[in-house]
């Protein structure tokens, strides 16, 4: 026969205690259950905001990266050539930016520095960037060449996130751009008169931000990879013609449009020193475009 238990005798299952027949049992209340589950769904909604930071500090690293190893393939072109490769290539000017033209960007004569020398040998140049026989190269998606926060990287889209700055005015790419990427450009050392640690090379843009039907990619030497440091107009505030720094009006067909990024704040940038920073959005507008200018004369001591 069994024992009967013990009055006192109480088994622990929970907070709440309940008898049953001579014995008594713990359990949680709803009300109970309730106050946990709320107090997890606050710890939860905390938390999320501090891993989406970690995410983005990630892929702002990434992106930095990114620039660095273009900024080396650049010196790794400089020691080969004396010179940065053209920003674009091509017998007249100032560009358009449409399917019509050589327009071979410099991140092409690049492809072999940063570990594309397979790429780069698929490249027709006899014909143009916008040839079909170059269509397999056109339609290649570089992750080097795209920065992980812009949505659009996920996308295979055969942009690229870094463009090679013109100078430091919004005018459309020409021989006489004041940067170190322009139409038919070979600049040398001797040419940044500003000195390299005041001069950006290249800068970030969003691979959204363009107003014509479609990105031309970068193997074109058009506003898909060249951008400028001027504070005006950019593709995101312009609906039909800009105004310039001449106060002309400015076809989009010609505009080059400045920086822009998904980054908070503002977007990464590399110097003609081999540096990568980070430019705040709220640069003042006169310095933004003098770090463009490779002999404005201009030096910056802070920025």
């Amino acid at each position: 026969m069994f024992d009967e238990p013990a009055e006192n005798d109480l088994r622990e299952y929970g907070s709440t205690v309940r008898r049953v027949g001579c014995r008594e049992i713990r359990g949680f209340t709803l009300i109970e259950l309730l106050v946990v589950i709320a107090i997890i769904s606050i710890l939860v909604a905390l938390l999320l905001p501090a891993i989406q930071q970690c995410r983005e500090a990630a892929r702002r690293t990434q992106c930095k990266n990114n620039l660095a190893q273009l900024s080396i393939g650049l010196y790794n072109y400089q020691s080969a050539f004396q010179c940065l490769p053209p920003g674009c290539v091509n017998e007249t000017g100032p560009i358009r930016n449409i399917e019509e033209g050589y327009h071979m960007s410099w991140v092409v004569q690049l492809l072999p520095m940063f570990e594309e020398t397979p790429l780069f040998r698929r490249v027709d140049f006899s014909m143009s960037a916008y040839n079909p026989v170059n269509d397999l190269v056109r339609t290649m998606h570089l992750s080097t060449l795209t920065c992980p926060s812009d949505p659009q990287s996920y996308a295979g889209l055969a942009g690229t996130s870094y463009v090679g700055i013109t100078g430091g005015d919004d005018v459309p790419v020409d021989r006489k751009n004041n940067g170190l990427f322009f139409l038919n450009s070979s600049v040398q050392d001797k040419e940044i008169r500003d000195g390299a640690s005041n001069t950006i090379m290249l800068g970030e843009r969003r691979m959204d931000d363009y107003s014509g039907a479609q990105d031309l990619g970068w193997i074109s030497g058009t506003s898909a990879s060249l951008r400028n440091t001027s504070k005006g107009a950019t593709w995101l505030a312009l609906n039909s013609v800009g105004d310039s720094n001449d106060g002309q009006l400015l076809d989009l067909d010609l505009a080059t449009g400045s920086l822009s990024s998904y980054h908070t704040g503002g977007w990464q940038v590399a110097v003609a020193d081999g540096s990568v920073r980070f430019v705040s959005q709220n640069i003042a507008a006169e310095l933004f475009s003098w770090l463009g200018n490779r002999h404005d004369g201009q030096m910056v001591s802070e920025w």
